[in-house]
């Protein structure tokens, strides 16, 4: 590691000390890769646990940087490693570099949220988007709400903490499921009602339509890409598909999440996608959340990302739309192909 790298990384630290607070128990990004002077590598921090995401094939870069790290922060406990190219799940899924015992759970917002650091590839908790988890806690009192593509379920998780009346996490793996009724069982849920799916989004949605299931509020947060048996998601072409498929569950005034993580397509492709469906009058676009300044790719305003995320400040891309109901006889919503 060179003297430019290891300066790059004390500033790095310096910008987000007002994250660091005694008793350690919160989670934020620490360095973002290339644009941070470490290519290559993606630093997030969780309670005392520090956790490297390597796009390397090697991990010496990662041992350079330990030392330099825990010098500068000696309350960390525990490092681990996630070897992100490599061809053997459980070196993608991480194992320990330093310390015994990797954080359980974090507490953001209020709430807790459990962790499981080595069961995949991420690392269970999405750190980008914690203002919707901050926006959900405050919006969704009394509401019925399904999260859709749930993972460890950290939005319902919010939406349940806000006093939702009904949360749904819905997901194809018990495993991520399982962290969701870990979060769950750590909080005093006030919400009356909550229930885990693990289902095929496609199926499941067909039997909400065909029981008459309708929800105040449903998140969409799909993988970039995926099949199964009854879809196939791909979210630089067909996030339409995916509106259309929940509209017709969503209530009258009700709300729709979007959110997109398609890096190599640009923000205004996604944003005219969504004017496009909003001009039959059925959706509307009401706000638009930002990922909060340490996951963004650029401290200095260069997003230094393949493609250019504006009118969103990340590649992650996250919208809020209400919903005025449709006739459910009606032809479905269309957008021009934009995104090509």
């Amino acid at each position: 590691m060179n003297q430019t790298q290891q300066d790059s990384i004390t500033a790095a630290i310096q910008r987000r000390r007002k994250l660091m607070q005694e008793p350690y128990n919160t989670a934020f990004r620490l360095i973002n890769g290339f644009v941070e002077q470490l290519p290559d590598l993606i630093i997030d921090i969780f309670g005392k646990t520090i956790v490297f995401h390597n796009y390397t094939t090697d991990e010496d870069t990662v041992d350079t940087i330990i030392p330099v790290i825990r010098e500068q922060l000696p309350w960390l406990s525990t490092g681990i490693i996630k070897n992100r190219k490599h061809k053997e799940p459980t070196q993608q899924a991480g194992h320990l570099v330093f310390g015994e015992t990797p954080d359980t759970q974090i507490e953001e917002n209020g709430v807790k949220y459990a962790l499981d650091l080595l069961m995949n590839q991420d690392a269970s908790f999405y750190l980008d988007t914690r203002a919707l988890r901050v926006w959900l806690k405050q919006n969704m009192k009394g509401k019925r709400v399904l999260n859709t593509f749930a993972y460890t379920g950290s939005l319902g998780v919010a939406a349940a903490a806000g006093k939702a009346s009904e949360v749904i996490q819905l997901d194809l793996s018990k495993p991520f499921l399982s962290v969701a009724i870990q979060s769950a069982l750590l909080n005093d849920n006030p919400c009356k009602d909550t229930k885990y799916h693990p289902a095929d989004f496609w199926s499941r949605v067909n039997h909400y339509k065909s029981v008459g299931k309708h929800f105040d509020c449903v998140i969409l947060d799909p993988p970039i890409f995926s099949k199964t048996p009854r879809g196939t998601i791909d979210t630089s072409k067909d996030y339409h598909k995916l509106i259309n498929k929940v509209r017709p569950i969503i209530a009258d005034g009700g709300t729709l999440i979007t959110i997109n993580n398609a890096l190599f397509q640009s923000g205004k492709d996604h944003h005219d996608m969504l004017e496009e469906l909003c001009k039959s009058g059925y959706l509307k676009i009401e706000k638009l959340i930002s990922v909060p300044d340490d996951c963004i790719a650029d401290p200095n305003g260069e997003h230094g990302l393949p493609a250019d995320p504006a009118p969103y400040n990340n590649a992650t891309k996250i919208t809020i739309l209400s919903v005025k109901k449709k006739d459910p006889t009606a032809a479905p919503l269309k957008a021009k192909p934009i995104w090509n």
